[in-house]
């Protein structure tokens, strides 16, 4: 096996009393596809920037072999600094690299690479980080959050760069279906240790669960041996007093090893306040229409929502997402058109920007809108520290800055709050983002409980499919179109993706064989900024290879070469046939671009 490309010894990190990471390993070798997979707040993002080189651990050792390139995806990306998202992006190539590939990248990612990095949303300054790190080809790729922000076109993009990438991979993803797809290896970092598993993310979680009910069963024994322990202290110290002082010694030893032990986290208790059952019909629109100046948002749409319905809206990021599900809801006024809202709808919202939030309240007056110290959920009231423990806050964190949670916090915070308030509609826009996954299984348990309707957006293939009945997808100029089932059924139906394009299969880590859709492509077909460049230094190319070859051929020429030095006749003879077969490369692409161009300056 190759050696490790990158290897991180015994470290220890921690912040405060308990330790973080607690005499932790990681290694990745030469192509390895790795996720690394944890609670939030379990110490996965520390890990990784420590194998970046970006912070130093408290003990313990980290060793990278020489010459290999490595690039590192923040989860909350810096682009402080520069005037453009080219300058950006160009700022993380090495000497050698090619520049026309970030800007070949930035195209595919959907900039052009004149964008003002400070006027940038979430997914624009996502898609540009993405561009810089992808663009040095680089040896190992920490990718932490890369999905975050982004919408599904992009994300099964991205998925296809990676796959057919030579570069190791370190995954940190919410993302069941990209880490299923991509990955190889798992590293569970849990309680501050890591733990090791030879398959990719599909075998985890049943792996997971074993592990913690054979911890369980342990810690059950250990408990019982300790009372067996302690009864014998009580009655049957009766023996020799060397043997009495050493089983007491044991006793010490085993109620140690229970204080100390640190057990597994619990699961947040999410639940939603019910209201009283709506009316039959929840939603109906009839041929509504939207339009922001001359772009149509939605155009003539009609869809017919039930109670007990679960919708999914998907679409790439602006094509109108948010405006139909506020056209549908009441909050935003049609165009053209009717939407008529059924009895007794009591609606709750989670917005995706998290932007009702204040970040100068505490985690209490978010909870409690600044009044006392109950929260009313569904009429009743609960103690705020009760109903934090139930979304797994700590109760010191009650007097906690918003500004200070991490993104996971502030997700579960939002939940919270939107779940708090009784209701029998649903509507959560992208509820995913920033949750670790044994959240994102307590979510999906409540939503398949939950006896009202639900309207999701969301770019989460595996949680579109868990959750809905029924996908509606745009489909151009402001129409949208609904499909029975969840996003898989979606693409099944449409034969292709929510871009049109048809849709290929690929094999997951796990063997399964999965719809994937093709990257999107511009509707007229222009040559690419990668295309354009070869068109140009290719002459260049051709010409050096044909003096390297009229070189060779010359002193391959000397008829006693041969006799008088037999390996520089063997390494000219394989120098002059790769020139040869390199040269035959240039001119065939070569030609294949300019017959290309001519065919487009010519349609």
């Amino acid at each position: 096996m190759a050696p490790p490309l990158v290897q991180l010894s015994d470290i220890s990190v921690t912040f405060g009393g308990t330790p973080l990471l607690d005499h932790v390993e990681l290694a990745v070798s030469p192509g390895e596809r790795t996720c690394l997979v944890g609670r939030n707040g379990s110490g996965k993002s520390t890990l990784l920037r420590i194998a970046a080189g970006l912070t130093e651990p408290d003990h313990g050792t980290r060793f990278v072999q020489p010459g290999t390139t490595m690039r590192y995806l923040a989860q909350e990306p810096d682009l402080s600094g520069h005037a453009t998202t080219l300058s950006y992006v160009l700022a993380g190539l090495g000497p050698g690299d090619d520049p026309h590939r970030a800007r070949y990248l930035l195209e595919q990612l959907g900039l052009d690479g004149d964008e003002d990095p400070t006027k940038l949303s979430g997914g624009e300054a996502r898609r540009a980080a993405l561009a810089r790190v992808l663009a040095p080809a680089p040896d190992i790729l920490l990718l932490d959050e890369p999905t975050n922000h982004l919408d599904v076109t992009t994300i099964e993009w991205l998925e296809r760069k990676l796959d057919d990438m030579r570069a190791a991979l370190v995954l940190i993803s919410h993302d069941r279906r990209f880490l299923e797809t991509l990955s190889r290896a798992t590293i569970w970092l849990d309680r501050g240790q890591t733990r090791r598993l030879d398959m990719g993310f599909a075998g985890f979680e049943a792996w997971r669960d074993e592990w913690l009910a054979q911890e369980e069963l342990d810690q059950h024994k250990l408990d019982r041996k300790i009372e067996a322990e302690q009864h014998w202290l009580r009655y049957g110290v009766t023996a020799r007093r060397k043997r009495n002082v050493r089983r007491l010694a044991d006793l010490q030893a085993l109620r140690r090893a229970r204080r100390e032990h640190r057990r597994a986290a619990g699961k947040a208790v999410i639940s939603a306040a019910q209201a009283d059952k709506s009316g039959t019909l929840v939603i109906e629109a009839k041929k509504i229409s939207k339009a922001f100046g001359e772009r149509p948002i939605v155009a003539d749409v009609s869809i017919r929502i039930l109670r007990g319905d679960r919708i999914g809206i998907v679409g790439p990021n602006g094509s109108g997402k948010t405006t139909l599900v506020n056209l549908l809801t009441g909050q935003l006024a049609p165009d053209a058109g009717e939407v008529r809202l059924g009895a007794n709808l009591a609606m709750a919202n989670l917005d995706q920007g998290r932007e009702s939030l204040d970040p100068n309240w505490t985690l209490s007056e978010a909870l409690t809108g600044g009044r006392g110290d109950t929260v009313a959920i569904g009429g009743a009231a609960k103690h705020v520290v009760g109903y934090m423990r139930d979304f797994l806050f700590a109760p010191e964190q009650a007097a906690t800055p918003l500004r200070v949670l991490s993104g996971g916090e502030r997700g579960r915070l939002t939940l919270a709050r939107a779940l708090a308030k009784p209701s029998n509609v649903l509507v959560l826009d992208e509820p995913t983002n920033d949750l670790d996954l044994e959240t994102l299984d307590v979510l999906e348990e409540m939503l398949g409980d939950y006896a009202g309707t639900v309207i999701l957006i969301s770019h989460d293939r595996d949680f579109l499919d868990r959750i809905v009945n029924g996908v509606v997808a745009p489909e151009g100029e402001g129409r949208w179109t609904e499909y029975a089932g969840g996003y898989t059924d979606m693409l099944a139906q449409r034969g292709g993706d929510i871009a049109g394009k048809p849709v290929t299969t690929r094999k997951t880590a796990a063997g399964r064989t999965r719809a994937a859709a093709p990257a999107p492509k511009p509707g007229k077909r222009r040559l690419s900024f990668h295309e354009k460049h070869a068109l140009e230094a290719l002459p260049k190319r051709i010409a050096s290879l044909e003096t390297i070859i009229s070189g060779l051929q010359q002193r391959l020429a000397d008829p006693a070469l041969y006799t008088r030095d037999r390996k520089t006749f063997d390494e000219t003879s394989a120098a002059l046939v790769a020139a040869q077969s390199e040269l035959a490369a240039a001119e065939e692409r070569w030609l294949e671009i300019a017959i290309l161009r001519d065919d487009i300056e010519g349609g």
